[in-house]
């Protein structure tokens, strides 16, 4: 990670890396009616062989649960300097447009798609996005950035021979990038609630570091324009973590709002779906098959101004992509079947 690209986390960051190091993009895209739900990731993967080294794309199709794999040649990854223009074979990923040309045994998928104008976790110059001062700690196991909080859809794919437009659907782009996945974590997501520009990006993590670990989270909560942040680095608290086959239990508490000093409350209840596809996931080796997601659950959501003693939002999430993965004791106060 080059000094350089620290402050444009959407831009590929492993400038000059050969071995031990990933670096993947997250495309969530859902059309108008919700009928057809896409997770699209594209990225690269340096192992410790040239065998194990390769780029990739990923495709998930929510709906259905069911997750594909496709590789590519390393020499297929390319990525500009100073924005974020990222090719794997035909496919072409950019931060307003995708390009898809997948095709393989596993499944087809061909078209364009537009983003407009996404909204990014802001960055600024002590804080170079959703990573906080942390983003300035060289030896982070991982590194993490959200790029597009909600934003419109346009255009369309054609899967495995079926068209569906995404003309009104609604979006949303992350990424990471480091040596490997956390030992443990809990990741959720929605940006499909009833009132529109309204988004929630959560994940619990195990952070290692110097020579002991911690229990790291960022979480976010865009609202009529405004984000709440939840971080360790900003004081916050996490005061519950609960999971369970059927649900996921969350609440923290802490100053939220950078133009003030009141204490908010944010509580996420999600009921989990069965529908769920397992992702690669980078280790110290390779890409490996490690992360359930899903993208059919609910997530009640209500954040409070404990200062004030006034409720501030009150809905429900829908289409939730919703991963938990690794030895949840690390992080979790209690898990029940």
């Amino acid at each position: 990670m080059g000094w350089r690209t620290l402050w444009k986390p959407a831009v590929y960051q492993g400038r000059g890396k050969d071995r031990n190091y990933f670096e993947g993009w997250y495309f969530k895209v859902i059309d108008a009616d919700a009928k057809h739900r896409y997770a699209v990731i594209p990225g690269v993967f340096y192992g410790q062989t040239p065998e194990t080294s390769h780029s990739f794309v990923q495709t998930l199709d929510g709906a259905t649960g069911q997750a594909a794999y496709h590789r590519y040649a390393l020499g297929d990854f390319r990525a500009a300097e100073d924005t974020f223009d990222v090719w794997v074979g035909p496919n072409h990923f950019q931060l307003d447009t995708i390009t898809l040309d997948i095709s393989d045994e596993q499944r087809q998928m061909q078209g364009e798609l537009h983003f407009e104008r996404p909204i990014g976790w802001p960055v600024t110059t002590f804080s170079p996005g959703i990573m906080g001062w942390y983003a300035f700690v060289p030896f982070m196991q991982t590194y993490h950035g959200v790029l597009g909080l909600d934003h419109a859809v346009s255009g369309g794919l054609t899967v495995n021979g079926q068209a569906a437009s995404f003309d009104g659907g609604r979006g949303y782009i992350e990424k990471d990038w480091g040596r490997a996945f956390p030992s443990a974590h809990v990741w959720l997501q929605t940006n499909h609630f009833e009132q529109p520009g309204t988004s929630l990006t959560l994940s619990v993590a195990t952070i290692p570091w110097l020579f002991s670990q911690f229990r790291g989270f960022i979480v976010g909560f865009w609202h009529e324009q405004v984000l709440y942040r939840f971080t360790t680095y900003t004081g916050a608290s996490l005061a519950r973590l609960i999971v369970s086959d059927l649900a996921v239990d969350v609440s923290l508490v802490g100053p939220a709002h950078p133009d003030s000093r009141d204490r908010y409350q944010l509580d996420v209840e999600v009921q989990r779906s069965q529908t769920a596809g397992v992702l690669h996931a980078p280790d110290t080796v390779d890409m490996i098959q490690r992360v359930a997601e899903s993208m059919t659950s609910d997530v009640k959501v209500r954040l409070t101004n404990l200062t004030t003693q006034t409720p501030v939002f009150q809905g429900v999430g829908k289409y939730a992509g919703v991963e938990t993965s690794g030895q949840l004791a690390e992080i979790i106060d209690r898990q029940t079947s």
